[in-house]
């Protein structure tokens, strides 16, 4: 049964701004994604959080859990990357999709989202997908909770959980905005090693929405999964008055051979940027969509925005990696999620100020 303090005694449980000793909590938490028994887990288990649900795997290998305090805060956790091929597949299904739309997951499911309101604003697919089956379920326990008492939740994901943290946040706050959940429930979002989820338009929307300090970012300067997916600026990624509009027109009036040698080099510049754009879209869309189709019965590759102008979306607390962060993580080239996992995040996050 899910249970949380009634709305009177909760009025003021979760509180804006970055919050080292919660942030610490989360890690624990997020630490037992793993199947139980937590034997050899670290770091040592929350005191404060309970696990009083555990999803089935649905989706692209996608799960969550809900844990919730004695004082009533209830934290949806979700899972990040497994060893399965098809989780996989989700984190390169990294074509771009508008943050507005429709997308159909299954032969049964249509999954309708505005994660932001710019048209030009995009996200990743594959975490569109996972949020969309995850949303599913999640809505149901937020709906029970909120009949208890419960007014404070935070989302939390860490890796490929994070990245699907940005969207599943994003597509909350719609839907307080629309009054589908309760707007009196106060959302607080910890991406925790989260990859780049979209664009620059993307970033703008999701940001302008966290200044208040209600969702973080949380990197460790080592790592090199937040540096991801790959990023491409073309031209066409700027906003609309930019000094590039009329590039070609003032070329062209430029003196003999200047102008020549100027065009030869603003296409080169231009061309390269569309052909690689065009390379990610075939392989990291139409190639993978084919793979993701076999693991979704009547999955609908969607259609699919121009660009790859993953950007990094904050708010950001970065974990600084010092000498004495490098003597117990040192770089490894045949470890490559040494600076990714949760040891690593745990360690430079003791060493934040307590001002934090």
């Amino acid at each position: 049964m899910l249970f949380c303090q009634k709305p009177k005694a909760q009025s003021a449980l979760l509180h804006p701004g970055f919050d080292k000793a919660e942030y610490l909590e989360l890690l624990k938490i997020t630490a037992r994604q793993v199947d139980t028994p937590w034997i050899k887990v670290q770091p040592p288990a929350s005191e404060k959080f309970k696990l009083v649900y555990r999803s089935a795997t649905m989706g692209l290998d996608n799960r969550w859990d809900l844990w919730v305090a004695d004082n009533g805060i209830a934290v949806i956790s979700i899972r990040g990357t497994t060893t399965n091929i098809v989780s996989w597949m989700e984190n390169f299904y990294a074509a771009m999709v508008p943050a507005t739309g429709t997308i159909h997951i299954s032969n049964t499911d249509t999954f309708s989202y505005q994660l932001a309101k710019n048209p030009r604003a995009a996200v990743h697919t594959g975490w569109l997908i996972g949020t969309a089956f995850l949303s599913k379920d999640i809505l149901p326990k937020i709906d029970s909770l909120y009949k208890t008492g419960c007014r404070n939740m935070i989302v939390l994901g860490h890796s490929q959980g994070g990245g699907i943290a940005y969207l599943l946040s994003s597509h909350l706050a719609n839907l307080q905005e629309k009054k589908l959940i309760p707007s009196n429930i106060q959302f607080k979002t910890y991406c925790s090693a989260a990859p780049k989820p979209g664009n620059l338009f993307f970033a703008y929307e999701y940001e302008s929405r966290m200044l208040d300090g209600w969702g973080f970012n949380v990197v460790n300067s080592a790592d090199w999964v937040p540096e991801t997916p790959l990023s491409v600026q073309a031209l066409s990624d700027f906003n609309q008055t930019n000094p590039f509009t009329n590039a070609k027109p003032i070329i062209s009036k430029q003196p003999f051979p200047k102008n020549i040698a100027l065009k030869y080099a603003y296409n080169k510049l231009n061309n390269a940027s569309i052909r690689a754009n065009k390379r990610y879209e075939k392989y990291l869309g139409k190639t993978v969509a084919g793979i993701v189709a076999k693991s979704l019965p009547g999955f609908e590759a969607p259609e699919y925005a121009s660009g790859f102008n993953y950007v990094r979306v904050g708010p950001t607390i970065v974990l600084l990696a010092n000498d004495a962060y490098y003597q117990s993580f040192p770089d490894n080239p045949e470890k490559i999620f040494v600076h990714h996992f949760i040891d690593a995040y745990w360690f430079l996050a003791n060493q934040l100020q307590d001002k934090h």
